[in-house]
């Protein structure tokens, strides 16, 4: 062997050995920069722990046990009781279906309607900047100043809506909020005058990242407004559409404050929500353990959307591939 080949292939061992030794100081867990990373992190995390996983588990224990408001006996542990007494309990699986009929009736029609106007809010209008501004309004407003705004819209003698109907000559009007045919649908309207000022947002920043050239070549090819929708605008729209119509059913199945101002969950119980009929058994009756097995249920139901939602997600992450 000549020295220069020596020489070329102790170079090369020199510089093989000097990668791997960087790659391995690089991936080795618990470095330097993991450690850094650690501290970056822990001012998000720690309040996360405190305030959303430390009540988690808290209730989730609560829910097998026995506890109730004014008790003087020590709390006990009763196993699963109260989940096999939430079983046979009728008001409130006629509670959950109502939460479920309310998610999708707020979903839909929210998703449908905004989707038309984040479509007219992309054009290029005059004023555009103050008809965007003036979309998200309903999503500046705090729930409860939403639901009393729309009580005194829904007001029986004064409200804007049945003087609306007297002054068309359509009849008196009526308590659109008190009727047992009326509550659930009025409320459901809110929900979703509400909640559309989001999914707009989110439609809109998805529609501003469709290539403007895919449309026009689309319209030289001769493509008409409802083809270049389906061609061009829905595929690329689909991932956040997915994404904010699976977000929107988890809310709005939680959704508790904008319906307890506005009915309470009456009448009848006709607009009791889970949430709302989990709050009347824990602050109204003081049955804390078995309002938190009715959270538990609620938990179990919205996990499993999320891992629908991921899953979903996935798949069409392959299919992209």
């Amino acid at each position: 062997m000549t020295s220069a080949t020596a020489v070329e292939r102790s170079g090369k061992e020199r510089s093989a050995s000097g990668r791997a030794g960087r790659s391995g100081r690089a991936g080795r867990p618990g470095g330097p920069l993991d450690h850094g990373a650690w501290f970056l992190v822990l001012p998000a995390l720690i309040p996360i722990l405190v305030l959303s996983v430390g009540p988690l588990l808290y209730g989730v224990a609560l829910a097998f046990t026995d506890a109730q408001s004014g008790r003087t006996e020590p709390t006990e542990w009763i196993g699963t009781l109260n989940f096999q007494d939430l079983l046979h309990d009728t008001l409130f699986w006629d509670s959950f279906g109502i939460g479920l009929l309310w998610a999708v009736g707020v979903t839909v029609p929210q998703f449908a309607l905004a989707l038309g106007l984040a479509l007219l809010l992309n054009q290029n209008l005059r004023f555009r900047w103050l008809a965007r501004a003036l979309a998200i309004i309903p999503w500046a407003m705090p729930e409860v100043v939403v639901g009393i705004m729309w009580r005194l819209v829904y007001n029986a003698d004064a409200g804007i809506l049945n003087e609306t109907v007297r002054d068309l000559g359509l009849g008196e009007g009526r308590d659109w909020l008190t009727g047992l045919a009326t509550a659930l649908p009025a409320v459901i309207v809110v929900g979703i005058w509400a909640g559309m000022p989001q999914t707009t947002v989110a439609l809109l920043a998805g529609l501003q990242n469709t290539p403007r050239e895919l449309h026009e070549a689309a319209a030289l090819d001769g493509a008409g407004a409802w083809r270049r929708f389906r061609t061009v605008t829905w595929p690329a729209l689909r991932p956040v559409a997915l994404a904010i119509t699976a977000l929107n059913l988890i809310w709005n199945f939680n959704s508790f404050a904008l319906v307890y101002v506005l009915t309470s969950g009456g009448p009848g119980g006709r607009t009791r929500l889970p949430m709302l009929f989990a709050y009347e058994e824990a602050f109204r009756y003081g049955q804390f353990g078995y309002a938190a097995a009715m959270g538990c249920v609620m938990v179990a139901v919205i996990a499993v959307l999320l891992s629908l939602q991921l899953v979903g997600r996935l798949r069409q992450g392959e299919d992209g591939r």
